[in-house]
């Protein structure tokens, strides 16, 4: 047997019932307390959201024609606070319950449910859910009170009852004398576990977080303001037609910059927002919001507030909104969940898959639509939405596919291109090739060569960058280079004479005896050297120190580092010509030094050597 209630009148009052639960009581009060919700504080959300469902229910009806209701009623839900009593009384205007569906509804029903729960839980299988079920939430009451009362009328012509449920499973059930209006109060006497929401501001914080924008008005009062406020109510805590319930034409700007600040408190105002809207055979809305980023340091974790039916579920539940997405901040209200008996936790469902793959249609809809028609707004808020591009890309591969037209390039002069854009450029470089550079201000020497040939380059500056141009390697079939890791694209043609007497100065000069020393025709007659690292090799440095203790010991390999003497220059001309004299080892030390600061920072030794260099060649000029 379960749940079944044992029923018996009383010599006293015939009229009164008595029972308890006969099977698995002990079973069923700890497993409300422990774990049946996640959060105690949950509690609040239920007993209001059933007093709001009851309130529904009665529209329903009268919406359909079997009631009729005075025009000029006002539905709400009170929350009222006793702080001397130490009760709480959830109020509800709505639908009611006669004696035999309270028997019903709060005792067979819901205890035959928590215990198939428990039963399912037992054996690893809960898949079901048994959320919905108005007794389940009523049972929540007891994770703050160790006794519970329902005084209740129905809209239909019955008398009202009062029913007392204790903490043990015992309860009496009795008519109610004094005069009671339609609908339901449910009376919670706090014990020492639920004493904490003895004080309205704990109570506040709690609507505030669960219940801002249930559907039917939601008032809290404390019982020393009720008499005093009756004849003039407070405010309602929530919003009960939502933005997100609106269609986005019926939206402003001002509406949807409002609804982020309130909900989110944020003073900023967001870049810019999708509003969802799907029905059959998703059913679903929300607004998702891109805020605005201070700077990369700033956490970019986001919170996308999940609502079932308005009623608040959860933050940043990650089988809805993936992984890569929840840097957003917004609003879902899904009213087809599959969820577990505490509303806290989605049941593995196709469905909720194709939630998560629409939303990510959508977010990647909208970058390439602001991209096409929006393209100077768009590039306005570029820098605060790359990285998150950039990292679903880099997750999810039909996010790739659908937003890769929208990835731009940011140039060293400020301007944008998609990565197509910028390959069909005219100009005399391959169109397989990217050249970009990781430090704008250190790499400025070699910028600067480039755009003298009219070359663009791009700034790739933060580190998930690099995972990302391998990504675009591989689908474009292109290469990106580093400007310091070649010079190709920067050579003239002429004709390259060596000189192995100056390959062994510099090689003195740098203390490297296997320096890579090449001499060029620079297009550039102003640069006299530089120093250039391959491009396989510096990446595969840079992944060994950020994932060096991933691989075994053996696989270092240095860098292949070349000096590039330009012999299109004066200075590297003069010095060939002076190679015998005491001139020429100081010279060439500087013009090292110097090529060694452009491409990367001096060690604390090699400014020190380049200082006293300065100032031998100072001296030497002035003798």
């Amino acid at each position: 047997m379960k749940g079944l209630i044992i029923l018996s009148n009383t010599e006293n009052n015939p009229t009164t019932r008595k029972g308890g639960i006969s099977v698995k009581t002990e079973h069923i009060f700890p497993v409300i307390k422990k774990w049946l919700y996640s959060e105690k504080e949950i509690f609040l959300r239920e007993l209001v959201s059933n007093a709001s469902d009851a309130v529904t229910k009665l529209k329903r009806l009268a919406s359909l024609g079997e009631i009729t209701l005075p025009d000029d009623e006002a539905f709400a839900v009170t929350v009222t606070l006793d702080e001397e009593a130490k009760t709480l009384t959830v109020s509800d205007n709505g639908i009611g319950m006669t004696a035999d569906e309270v028997e019903k509804y709060i005792g067979n029903i819901a205890l035959s449910g928590a215990v198939d729960f428990i039963e399912q839980y037992e054996k690893g299988d809960n898949a079901g859910g048994i959320i919905g079920h108005f007794g389940l939430g009523f049972y929540s009451a007891f994770m703050v009170a160790d006794t519970v009362e329902i005084i209740t009328k129905s809209y239909q012509d019955a008398p009202a009852v009062h029913w007392v449920l204790k903490d043990n499973g015992e309860y009496e059930a009795t008519p109610y004398e004094d005069e009671k209006s339609r609908g339901t109060d449910i009376v919670l006497h706090l014990n020492e576990e639920g004493s904490e929401y003895a004080k309205s501001a704990k109570l506040r914080e709690v609507l505030d977080k669960y219940c801002a924008f249930m559907p039917v008005e939601i008032y809290l009062v404390t019982e020393t303001d009720t008499e005093e406020e009756e004849d003039k109510p407070n405010e309602p805590i929530n919003d009960t037609t939502p933005l997100w319930l609106k269609t986005p034409s019926e939206c402003t700007d001002e509406e949807y910059k409002e609804f982020y600040q309130k909900v989110f408190r944020d003073y900023r105002e967001p870049l810019f927002q999708i509003h969802l809207s799907a029905d059959y055979p998703l059913n679903f809305k929300g607004i998702l919001y891109f805020p605005a980023i201070k700077n990369e340091y700033e956490s970019l974790e986001g919170q996308v507030k999940l609502y079932y039916n308005q009623v608040f579920v959860a933050d940043n539940i990650k089988e809805v909104i993936p992984e890569y997405l929840l840097l957003l901040r917004g609003v879902l209200d899904c009213p087809e969940l599959p969820l577990n008996v505490s509303r806290s936790y989605l049941q593995n469902s196709g469905y909720v898959t194709k939630i998560a793959n629409h939303i990510t249609k959508k977010v990647a809809d909208k970058l390439v639509s602001l991209c096409n028609n929006e393209r100077e707004r768009y590039e306005g808020f570029w820098k605060d939405i790359k990285i998150f591009a950039e990292y679903g890309a880099l997750r999810d591969k039909k996010f790739f596919e659908r937003v890769k037209g929208a990835l731009l390039l940011e140039l060293s002069d400020g301007k944008y291109k998609t990565l197509d854009e910028y390959l069909n450029t005219e100009s005399e470089t391959p169109k397989d090739t990217v050249y970009y550079a990781t430090d704008p201000v250190a790499q400025a020497q070699y910028i600067k060569l480039f755009e003298d040939r009219g070359i663009e380059v791009a700034i790739l500056s933060h580190t998930l960058d690099m995972q990302f141009i391998s990504l675009l390697e591989d689908d474009k079939k292109i290469k990106f280079s580093r400007v310091d890791s070649s010079t190709d694209a920067l050579k003239k043609e002429s004709e390259v004479y060596e000189n192995e007497e100056m390959v062994a100065l510099f090689r003195k000069v740098s203390g490297k005896d296997d320096l890579k020393v090449s001499f060029e025709a620079l297009n550039d007659e102003a640069t006299p050297a530089l120093l250039t690292v391959s491009e396989e090799d510096r990446r595969f440095a840079d992944m060994m120190k950020m994932y060096g203790n991933m691989f075994p010991q053996g696989m270092e390999r240095p860098e292949s580092t070349t000096l590039v003497l330009n012999q299109e220059n004066a200075l590297i001309r003069r010095l060939a010509e002076v190679l015998d004299t005491p001139l020429a080892e100081t010279c060439a030390k500087q013009i090292y030094s110097l090529a060694t600061l452009a491409q990367r920072s001096l060690t604390a030794d090699e400014l020190r050597d380049f200082l006293l260099g300065s100032y031998d060649a100072l001296k030497l000029a002035l003798n």
